[in-house]
This record gives C-alpha cells, sequence and structure tokens, in this order.
C-alpha cells in the first residue's frame, strides 16, 4: 500500500475521533529520534531519517525536517505530502502549522515538547491526546509489508543454517552471537535486536546475553535472531543440542515443540491474545512447568520487531487478518536449562502462513 493510502486511512481515522489533525513522529527527542520513535513517520511518509514530524488530517499533509534532510525528504517522503524545511527546532515550527483540534499521542510526548507546542499553539488551536491511532492502522500488514517481512525471515533463515554449518560445541557464546551478526550485515541487513546465544544454564534466562561460556557437548542452545531488511524486521527462535541430552532436557524439548504446535493450530481471526497464549500455556502447566514460563506467548513484527497485538494473559487483542505474530512458548529451569522455539507467522482468513523455514524437530549441531 502507498503511503498516500495510508494517509488518506489515517485522516479518516483523525476525522472519526473528531480531530481536526493529528501530530505523527517523535515527541521525545525530536531532531535526533532513534528508528523505533520514527517507526509510525516512516509507515506513513516513508521518510526514514531521525529528524521530522507530520501532521495529517483530512484536509492537510504536512511534513517538516531540518537542512539535513532536505534531499532525502525529497526522495523518500510521498509526495501528497507539503514538505518544509525548518531552520530551527522542529516543534514549535510545526506549532505554528496549527489549527483547531489537533492530537498528539501521549504516550510518546515528552513535558518538555508538550510545553513547547502549548507555548507556540496558535488562538483557537487546541491540543487533545490521541495515543495509539498511527499503531491501530499499522497493526494489519498490506500484501508488501508482508513480502517484505518474510523477505527479512528468509535472511535471518539462511544466517541460521550459515552459523549451524560452521558449529556451536567448543566455540563461545559471544562469537557464535557475533558472527551471525556480521554474516547478517553481509547479506545486506542489520540485526533487528542483538543476537541471543544462551547455552546449558545461561538458557533459563530468557532474555540471555551471549557470554564468553564456552558451548559444551550435550547441552541445548537457545539461539535468537531477526534480522531488519528494507525496513522491516523478522524474529525466530531455535533451541539446539550439542550433542545427546539427558531425559530432562530432552523431555522439556518435546514439551514446548508440542505446546507451540497446540498454540498454531488455534490461531486465527477471532482469536483472543488471552486464548492463544493459553493454547501454549495450558500443557506447559500441566506437565508442571507453568512457573517456567513466564513470557507472553508472542508479539506482533513489522517496523518494529515488538508491536501489536500482543498474545499473554494480559493482552485485550484480538487477532486479525493481516496481522504478523511471533509464536514463543519457552520453558526456563533455573540453574538448568532453556528451551524456546518460535515463529514469525501471518494471520490468514482461515488460520496462519509461517514464515519460519527452519525445521522444530530436535537438531543435533555439532
Amino acid at each position: 500500500m502507498a503511503e498516500g493510502a495510508r494517509a488518506e486511512r489515517l485522516a479518516a481515522l483523525v476525522a472519526e475521533q473528531e480531530l481536526d489533525s493529528l501530530i505523527v513522529g517523535d515527541l521525545v527527542r525530536p531532531g535526533d529520534s532513534s528508528a523505533e520513535a520514527t517507526a509510525g513517520l516512516r509507515w506513513l511518509t516513508g521518510f526514514g531519517g531521525t529528524s521530522g514530524l507530520a501532521l495529517v488530517g483530512p484536509s492537510v499533509r504536512l511534513f517538516l525536517t531540518d537542512f539535513r534532510y532536505v534531499e532525502r525528504a525529497e526522495r523518500e517522503v510521498d509526495s501528497g505530502f507539503e514538505r518544509r524545511t525548518v531552520e530551527q527546532r522542529l516543534v514549535p515550527e510545526l506549532a505554528k502549522a496549527l489549527s483547531g483540534r489537533v492530537g498528539y499521542d501521549d504516550s510518546q510526548t515528552s513535558v518538555r515538547a508538550l510545553r513547547q507546542l502549548t507555548e507556540a499553539l496558535p488562538d483557537g488551536a487546541e491540543l487533545v491526546p490521541a495515543a495509539g491511532l498511527v499503531e491501530r492502522l499499522r497493526r494489519s500488514k498490506d500484501a508488501g509489508e508482508q513480502r517484505a517481512i518474510a523477505a527479512a525471515a528468509s535472511l535471518a533463515d539462511d544466517v541460521y543454517r550459515w552459523v549451524l554449518d560452521r558449529g556451536l560445541r567448543g566455540r563461545r557464546e559471544r562469537e557464535v552471537a557475533r558472527a551471525a551478526e556480521a554474516r547478517i550485515r553481509e547479506l545486506g541487513a542489520e540485526p533487528s535486536f542483538p543476537v541471543i546465544v544462551a547455552a546449558g544454564p545461561n538458557g533459563a534466562l530468557p532474555h540471555a546475553e551471549p557470554s564468553e561460556r564456552e558451548i559444551g557437548a550435550g547441552e541445548l542452545v537457545v539461539f535468537d535472531m531477526g534480522a531488519t531488511l528494507d525496513g522491516y524486521c523478522s524474529d525466530c527462535t531455535r533451541t539446539f543440542a550439542t550433542g545427546t541430552l539427558d531425559d530432562e532436557a530432552a523431555e522439556v524439548y518435546e514439551l514446548v515443540r508440542g505446546a507451540q504446535s497446540a498454540a498454531l493450530e488455534r490461531i486465527a481471526p477471532g482469536l483472543s491474545g488471552r486464548d492463544a497464549d493459553s493454547a501454549a500455556r495450558e500443557p506447559i502447566a500441566a506437565a508442571g512447568h507453568g512457573d517456567h514460563f513466564g513470557h507472553g506467548l508472542g508479539h506482533g513484527v513489522g517496523i518494529e520487531v515488538h508491536e501489536a497485538p500482543r498474545l499473554s494473559q494480559r493482552s485485550d487483542d484480538v487477532l486479525a487478518e493481516g496481522d504478523v505474530v511471533t509464536v514463543e512458548p519457552g520453558v526456563y529451569v533455573p540453574g538448568r536449562l532453556g528451551v524456546r522455539i518460535e515463529d514469525l507467522v501471518v494471520v490468514t482468513a482461515d488460520g496462519t502462513r509461517n514464515l519460519s523455514s527452519l525445521p522444530k524437530e530436535l537438531t543435533e549441531v555439532d
């Protein structure tokens, strides 16, 4: 879907909220924004720089940046937007263009930016908290976005195979993780998050940081990795064995694999995030490991690696066609081991389309 069509959808949603316009962009560190903070702006306009704000409504399409990004904005920002260059600070300059009821995302606005907006607000203009409107539209991925995410997932799977061909046993966790990240970059992408490689007892830490620990024989190795390609992310986890496992490790692995399969069979439009989580959580709890599955089943993936919807016991989301979500149950036995198996799937009209191509049967790696 072209950015112009996205702006039209957003303008219609803005009107439904009885607003005249909506500010889109980073109102925490405007002018020096992270990629995550500008995800909504990129989705809306196509702009991938660190300094930009947009104003969208039924009768306005305005994009502001500073002199550093003039040429980039000309290349990237949808032609339906009026492009303006500001000489000083983005927020006060944007405020001058405001009129009527103007929405802003109060969940992503600093006290300082709100003060700047308020002080420069023209007479008759009103600021209205309106969090999550862009995210509501971003959640459903169109065909082009799905292709981009699938390409990122395919690249990451290729990196998995490349790393495994070089073996795990006898290598240090940090060495393996760095090699994977370097390979992602060699293939023209970026890691969508720092690669996790956690062997043996380190695998019991769901977000372990790779250490100098040497990967031994007969261990489970949790390997979590994703790539960002052409602006879209992937996320996949596999757990490998470095030889014959003891009975506990083998049983936990099969428990997690079965729980993931049960969740994948249930996921479809109309299923709540809570019920999706329960589909995997119930068999894990029945096996006596309920306390060892402490995170939610999954999350949305797109421009950001963590987006809506959420699949957890605390989620109020209901799955819909076009959602792209992870399905990643895990069991983490303190001081002993961890197992997580994660696929990236598109929610389709009749179930899911799996974007993760790596096998899930227990794989032994030298």
